[in-house]
């Protein structure tokens, strides 16, 4: 399961915003470092489909795609030299697949610091970018007397050049216009700044009119990150209260009283989801409707191993219908019936929304 790690100064909203994602019991109080150790949880990632699907199945069970979420301790500055939770915070994120920066946009005389979205971003930036600039220049190093004995080596050079001079200006990589084929070379070493990044400005709840005058500002300031950044604007604790409402009818009540639409949670995980390049296959039948995460350009025989090894390993076809085409015909054996599945085979490569079925053998 893919893991996001949510990053920010103490007290930007991060706990908050954990527990509204995963109905989590994190500690969310106005003094620094509250979260020590990491808080570890599910978010379903919402998707309309599955539940148009199971409805059209009769499904028994209704499963939906899922994220791993970590809530990581504040951020302070002079992280990456040892200060607040130092190393411990560092290797917390190196852990994860893509960083949530939760960018504090509120004022509130309860909790220290600034309240500068821009302020947050710059703090955090210099000190993630300091922190892989030391990992970056001791692989630099040992790459440069690698490189006169070993030409193969001269790839890796270049990539950890391009990097260090990146950061060496305290800028991270993601916003470095570094080539996919560098990021490549850079992804064992597992650096802080070499992923993508989703950016949540939280507002207060007196703000709500500006929030997209606060999220265009912070997006502003991303222009040289191109698409390895998304940023997207809510009041966290407007969102962490709308998910504690069991009942769906009256949390989408609340949120339509705020002016929320279906609530920025909603948009956050499909952003992140969608920022790591995963898409959704889906399988129904009486039994279970069910979402299944893929990465964009995989075969049929990897998506089918999504579901088990065996799927994959003993391959033999795909049956195959788009979800909305399978909905308009009301029901996967009518499809059958009228000729509308298609048979796909190894060389096929699934797109977002494929409802499939596979044969296999082993």
């Amino acid at each position: 399961m893919e893991r996001f790690g949510l990053v920010g100064l103490p007290n930007a909203g991060k706990s908050s915003l954990y527990n509204a994602l995963t109905g989590g019991g994190a500690l969310a109080a106005p003094y620094p470092f509250a979260t020590k150790d990491p808080n570890i949880g599910v978010a379903r990632v919402p998707d309309d489909r599955v539940e148009r699907l199971a409805a059209m199945s009769k499904s028994k069970s209704i499963i939906h795609a899922q994220v791993e979420v970590v809530d990581i301790g504040g951020l302070v500055e002079g992280a990456s030299k040892g200060e607040g939770l130092g190393n411990k915070f560092l290797a917390n994120i190196r852990e994860v697949d893509a960083i949530v920066f939760v960018l504090r946009a509120f004022e509130d005389d309860d909790v220290t610091g600034p309240s500068d979205p821009i302020e947050h971003l710059r703090v955090v930036e210099i000190e993630l970018a300091l922190a892989d600039l030391e990992t970056v220049e001791k692989r630099l190093n040992q790459a440069t007397r690698q490189a006169k004995l070993d030409k193969g080596a001269a790839a890796e050079l270049g990539a950890l050049q391009a990097a260090y001079d990146a950061l060496s200006e305290g800028k991270p990589l993601y916003r470095a216009g570094l080539s996919n084929d560098f990021k490549a070379v850079l992804r064992p070493y597992f650096l802080l700044t070499n992923r993508s990044v989703l950016a949540v400005v939280n507002v207060g709840e007196s703000d709500l009119a500006r929030v997209d005058e606060l999220e265009q500002r912070v997006r502003d300031e991303f222009t040289s990150a191109g698409d390895n950044v998304e940023v997207i604007g809510m009041c966290v604790q407007l969102e962490a209260e709308a998910a504690t409402i069991t009942d769906p009818v009256e949390r989408a009540e609340m949120l339509q009283g705020f002016g929320l639409g279906e609530g920025a949670l909603f948009r956050m995980v499909r952003s992140s989801y969608h920022l790591l390049g995963l898409r959704t296959f889906l399988t129904t039948g009486e039994k279970e409707t069910r979402a299944w995460t893929f990465y964009a350009g995989s075969s049929a025989p990897e998506c089918a191993g999504r579901i088990h090894t065996d799927f994959q390993r003993g391959f033999i076809k795909a049956e195959v219908i788009h979800w909305d085409d399978l909905l308009d015909i009301g029901s996967w054996n009518k499809a059958k019936d009228v000729g509308k599945l298609r048979i796909e085979g190894k060389d096929y490569h699934p797109i977002d929304g494929d409802v499939m079925e596979f044969r296999f053998n082993v």
